[in-house]
């Protein structure tokens, strides 16, 4: 069969990616981080508040996790405790499913102090938003024991 030979060599390089969970609230940061990981040989998950991301991680174990610090306050349960960042890491943290995980905080605060506290909480690096997706890249491959394949300057 003459036609198979060309359909086996456009397979693509990494027959099993690497699974990253976004999780952030602004579906313009999802859409933008998910097309951007996709196109690097990323699976993309996403959650836009800690529920889901909770549920994610159990269900899919994610290699890595992207976390924006800032959400707004759950109206739609009732206003219960309003999840940020940092009540996600703590949450994650516990769940045997997470162990071992690293977490990346992307984030529009730009104080130094969310930096601090954010790798004081286990985040592995920390990223303001807009972000640099080459550097963004760079990093997730570093977590991820990964040859690099963006300029990491």
């Amino acid at each position: 069969m003459l036609g198979a030979a060309p359909a086996v060599s456009n397979l693509p390089l990494n027959m099993n990616p690497k699974k990253i969970l976004v999780v952030d609230d602004n579906a313009i940061i999802l859409r933008t981080l998910s097309m951007k990981l996709k196109s690097s040989g990323y699976e993309v998950l996403t959650a836009t508040d800690g529920a889901q991301a909770v549920s994610t991680v159990r269900r899919e174990k994610p290699d890595l996790i992207l976390l924006d610090i800032s959400f707004p306050p759950d109206v739609a349960h009732g206003g219960g405790v309003a999840w940020d960042g940092f009540l996600i890491m703590s949450w994650l943290k516990r769940m045997e499913e997470a162990q071992g995980i690293p977490i990346i905080i992307i984030t529009g605060g730009e104080d130094a102090r969310l930096k601090q506290r954010s790798l004081a909480a286990g985040a592995v690096d920390f990223f303001n938003k807009p972000i640099d997706n080459d550097h963004l890249i760079a990093a997730i491959q570093r977590q991820l024991g990964q040859e690099p394949t963006t300029p990491a300057a």
